[in-house]
């Protein structure tokens, strides 16, 4: 049996294995404009580089099983080594092909990571789940927010080909990763007996899956857009320096820092649909008061909009963790596929409404879309299953 206490030096252990993991998976959307320049990439173009790193989550199942069985602490340990170096080696690509394989093996490597990590994130949460998906989520947004100040600042001293640089710092984190794993051993990501099969699962649960995704597919285009093109936006269209776009993706995801930080502890106190019903409602209106702003009031904006949108990801992912299951990986790495697949789905998408209009006219459809995930999470079940 597993403590019922919120065991909080164990938690902070995988919310930093997330943070390294994700600073480095961060590097894309700061590396965009420069690729896009490099390599004379169009907006589509451009947006199969982030669907390059997301294919692999059609594996999300399949390592959900697999998690399902064998403890996953090594896949937690050795996966943000695995991100370091391939992301760390975009700068010295040298065509368009590589960029896309690079990004894949990244992509297959954050699989690895976060079909499992939540799972038992929850099991070392008690009964503070939400708290638990909190602190964890946190690790992920930081990483998100300094990651492109970290790739930007390496790129100002060493230039873009000198990117691979930052691969030892990843090594370095690993073997941290693994001293402070080591005693999470005990900690794993199924329980000893299975009573249901994973079908029965799947079918059991397949009406929640068909909510979840209708739900994902309207709020993703929004978020897809902002996290990948905001600093492409900020040069293509606001004429600004490389500088100012990423500073502004680092402010966004700032405000994020916020949102996760409080939004699964405040879900666990007023219920998770509410939390989710004011993110859903706000934050398109948010969007649209930025893309008519200007300077500082567009920033303030800005951190806002991050802290109401991402409030809802931790949110979602303790959701997904109070469903009582002989299962828990693969529940998880159903909502892992469904989330990443329409993610994919929705940067391309985007791209090529950019390519279309422009950058500013698909960011502002993206809001209005939004609003189409508020009926489906209404229809979320308020029970815990």
């Amino acid at each position: 049996m597993f403590s019922k206490k919120f065991q909080s030096s164990k938690v902070i252990s995988l919310s930093f294995a997330h943070f390294i993991h994700d600073v480095y998976s961060s590097f894309l959307a700061p590396l965009l404009p420069l690729l896009i320049d490099k390599f004379g990439l169009s907006y589509t173009l451009a947006s199969f580089l982030s669907i390059s790193q997301r294919i692999p989550n059609i594996l999300n199942p399949l390592v959900g099983i697999i998690a399902d069985h064998y403890p996953v602490r090594l896949f937690v340990i050795v996966s943000p080594l695995l991100t370091a170096i391939s992301m760390s080696l975009l700068g010295i690509a040298p065509s368009y092909i590589v960029l896309c394989i690079l990004l894949f093996v990244a992509g297959l490597s954050s699989v690895f990571f976060h079909v499992p990590s939540p799972v038992l994130v929850k099991e070392i949460s008690g009964n503070r789940v939400g708290k638990g998906m909190g602190f964890y989520m946190i690790g992920g947004e930081l990483a998100r927010t300094l990651g492109p100040l970290i790739i930007a600042g390496a790129i100002s001293i060493w230039g873009l080909e000198g990117s691979y640089k930052l691969i030892p710092f990843g090594i370095l984190a690993s073997i941290i990763i693994y001293i402070k794993l080591k005693k999470v051993d005990t900690v794993k990501a199924s329980r000893e007996n299975k009573n249901i099969s994973i079908g029965k699962t799947f079918k059991k649960l397949l009406p929640l899956f068909l909510i979840m995704a209708g739900l994902i597919l309207f709020r993703q285009l929004m978020k897809s857009g902002l996290t990948t093109f905001l600093p492409t936006y900020f040069k293509d269209i606001k004429s600004q320096g490389e500088w100012v776009g990423v500073i502004a993706l680092v402010v966004y995801e700032a405000g994020g820092i916020l949102g996760t930080l409080f939004g699964g502890s405040l879900s666990d106190r007023i219920g998770r649909k509410k939390v989710l019903l004011a993110s859903g409602i706000i934050s398109p209106f948010l969007l649209i008061l930025f893309l008519h702003s200007q300077g500082i009031i567009g920033f303030a904006i800005l951190i806002v909009m991050g802290l109401i949108q991402f409030s809802s990801s931790p949110v979602l992912l303790a959701y997904i963790q109070d469903i009582n299951s002989d299962h828990p990986s693969f529940v998880n790495s159903i909502y892992m596929f469904i989330s990443f697949a329409f993610s994919a789905l929705t940067v391309l998408l985007f791209g090529v409404v950019s390519d279309w209009k422009d950058l500013s006219f698909a960011l502002n459809i993206s809001a209005y879309i939004a609003l189409g995930a508020i009926p489906f999470i209404i229809l979320l079940p308020n029970k815990k299953r």
